[in-house]
């Protein structure tokens, strides 16, 4: 699946990626440049799954450009995405970090470029720019609020309220203002938005239709577009569709 590559030289374009990654904020364009890479190929297709739970090894990924979803599978073949992660930041299994992928899936939700760092390189990367592993730090911890709270919604919420979060959250993390709503500039089908949520294609539909006829959102060409942004934060509970 990967490729290794030798590259002593990091291309322009690589680097400029490179500066755009979180935990790589602090470091200036030569220290980027700097950096001992030990880079697998950083080509992934649409749909490539390329890390399973048979990947035993510690990598931290680095995901330059693109769209990457974790998932887990249930021994009764249904998928639950963990997260939907943008490009310029990082992912992995690695215990130095406290990244875990494991018993999950990583796969492309079109294509990208994404790079691995060994245990070793990490180790080192930290050592000498101790800035880095800060804004790792900072990165782990606002993931982990994140992440508990979406599992509090799994246990606790309705479909329809548990949608309700995740279209917000999807707005928060890469929703482009429009001059008449928020649109969410990726296409999810009902089947993806139900994976991330933990329910099933049919309740998708059946909230989605709920928020709809509420005024919160609307769906053009398969595009969410959030038409009243206090409502869909009134509906991430459940009490807010009893009232209603």
């Amino acid at each position: 699946m990967y490729q290794k590559r030798d590259e002593a030289v990091l291309g322009e374009e690589q680097i400029r990626l490179l500066t755009l990654v979180d935990i790589f904020e602090p470091l200036s364009r030569e220290e980027i440049e700097a950096i001992q890479w030990k880079h697998l190929s950083t080509s992934v297709e649409e749909g490539e799954t390329f890390y399973t739970p048979m990947d035993l090894c510690e990598t931290l990924f680095v995901l330059q450009r693109g769209k990457v979803r974790i998932y887990r599978a249930t021994p009764e073949g249904r998928e639950f995405t963990v997260a939907v992660l943008e490009s310029g930041t990082v992912f992995g299994e690695m215990v130095l970090t406290g990244q875990r992928l494991r018993n999950s899936y990583a796969q492309a939700l079109e294509e990208s470029e994404v790079s691995a760092m060994c245990r070793t390189d990490v180790e080192r990367l930290i050592l000498d720019k101790p800035r880095v592993g800060l804004q790792l730090v900072h990165l782990l911890s606002d993931r982990l609020a994140t992440h508990e709270t979406r599992m509090e919604d799994m246990a606790l919420k309705e479909v329809p309220a548990r949608l309700a979060s995740l279209i917000l959250l999807l707005v928060e993390n890469e929703g482009v203002r429009t001059p008449t709503s928020y649109k969410i500039p990726s296409r999810y089908t009902h089947q993806q938005l139900g994976s991330m949520i933990g329910a099933n294609r049919e309740a998708v539909t059946r909230a989605l239709a709920r928020l709809r006829e509420l005024g919160a959102l609307n769906v053009r060409r398969r595009y969410i577009h959030v038409e009243d942004i206090d409502t869909l934060k009134r509906a991430t509970e459940d009490d807010f569709f009893r009232e209603a």
